[in-house]
């Protein structure tokens, strides 16, 4: 009823103070704010909405979720069977094969994060909603319902009081009946000893809202440890995310770096199916080519020039830079030289790069003083 009253404008409402409503505003954008970001975070973590639902199910009946194989582990399982089919020993059965296992130690680098950020962040966030949050909302409604009754016994005392003045009135004494006095001092007698009644009722209401709203207080004053909390593990989210881009990115390097070095060796395979062109002769070829445009090793080996003659001739520490074609490159990342053909780099360091003839367009020659050998392009930003 007082509810009611108070929803139709009929009744007073006994207001909070200024700084408790701001503590029920904080812990109610607490509660919506936290309950986004572990939604997102599920999605983020397993963007499969059925597999989202699945393990919502099993989670709830108590029973443990079943492993499920990654995305990057399935292309891995394809790679693999096709490398064997189409022979692990043919350029692209080799690559397959390379490239397979480093999508398998991304998906399990995938797994070892998601478990870390389940237990690390999604956790916490849950146990506050399913458990601090919701004592938080039962103290609420108690100290809501509280106020009511305290509402209620304030409208009973002012209804009482008012009676009580209204019986109290001098009573007409001109009248020929005098028994108006009489029920006027009787009235007067009842409605005090209501009056008695429901100040008592009061005082005891009183405690009792007092108590509640210390209780629902400390509550809401806890939310700022909530806070300290899902910081550190916010922390921690950050750390494990960090720690699995760190190794994709640390295995991508390395598939790159194998893939470079085996990439002239693939278009060497390749090219040497195919028969020289008609116009020229393969001894034309080498006189023309080898005396005037030095290349790497990797390059597609000539035709009737023998491998050992081939990298001794096309040793990059003998290579003439051009008159003109040569760049300025910066670093991006540090590179370790595979062999004496390759120039190790520092990220952030400055050298000059030009391209030959012949050469694998995925390598430059770098120079850095009287250093110079192969460097990947990928790890440079090329200066104009």
């Amino acid at each position: 009823l007082q509810f009611t009253e108070e929803k139709l404008g009929q009744a007073e409402k006994t207001e909070l103070d200024a700084h408790f409503e701001n503590l029920l505003a904080r812990a109610d954008c607490t509660k919506n704010w936290t309950e986004k970001i572990l939604r997102q975070t599920e999605v983020l973590l397993q963007p499969n909405p059925s597999a989202r639902v699945e393990e919502f199910l099993y989670e709830k009946l108590d029973r443990k979720v079943p492993s499920r194989v990654t995305n990057g582990e399935l292309l891995a399982q394809y790679m693999t069977e096709a490398a064997n089919d189409f022979g692990p020993g043919t350029p692209y059965g080799k690559t397959l094969i390379k490239v397979g296992e480093t999508q398998r130690r991304l998906g399990a680098a995938e797994r070892d994060f998601i478990h870390s950020a389940s237990i690390n962040f999604l956790t916490p966030l849950r146990n506050f909603l399913e458990g601090d949050w919701r004592t938080i909302s039962k103290e609420r409604r108690i100290l809501q319902n509280r106020r009511l009754d305290l509402d209620a016994c304030k409208a009973r005392l002012k209804k009482a009081k008012a009676a009580e003045a209204k019986a109290a009135a001098v009573p007409d004494f001109q009248e020929t009946r005098p028994r108006n006095y009489v029920l006027s001092a009787s009235a007067s007698a009842l409605w005090s000893d209501e009056v008695e009644k429901a100040e008592h009722e009061l005082r005891l209401t009183q405690t009792e809202f007092d108590r509640q709203a210390e209780v629902t207080r400390l509550l809401l004053e806890g939310i700022s440890s909530t806070h300290v909390n899902h910081l550190r593990c916010l922390h921690e989210f950050v750390e494990s995310q960090t720690n699995y881009y760190a190794q994709c990115y640390q295995y991508m390097l390395d598939l790159q770096k194998q893939l470079g070095r085996f990439s002239g060796t693939f278009v060497g395979n390749a090219e040497s199916t195919s028969p020289p062109p008609a116009a020229t002769s393969p001894p034309a070829v080498a006189a023309a080519t080898l005396p005037t445009v030095p290349t790497i090793p990797v390059v597609p080996t000539i035709a009737g020039v023998p491998n050992t003659v081939a990298e001794s001739v096309l040793n990059p520490n003998e290579v003439k830079p051009p008159a003109s074609g040569t760049r300025k490159a910066r670093v991006l990342y540090d590179y370790e030289a595979a062999d004496s053909t390759e120039l190790a780099l520092l990220a952030d360091e400055m050298i000059t790069v030009y391209s030959l003839p012949g050469m694998d367009p995925d390598w430059l020659i770098g120079e850095r003083g009287n250093q110079k050998g192969k460097v990947p392009v990928t790890y440079l930003e090329l200066l104009s």
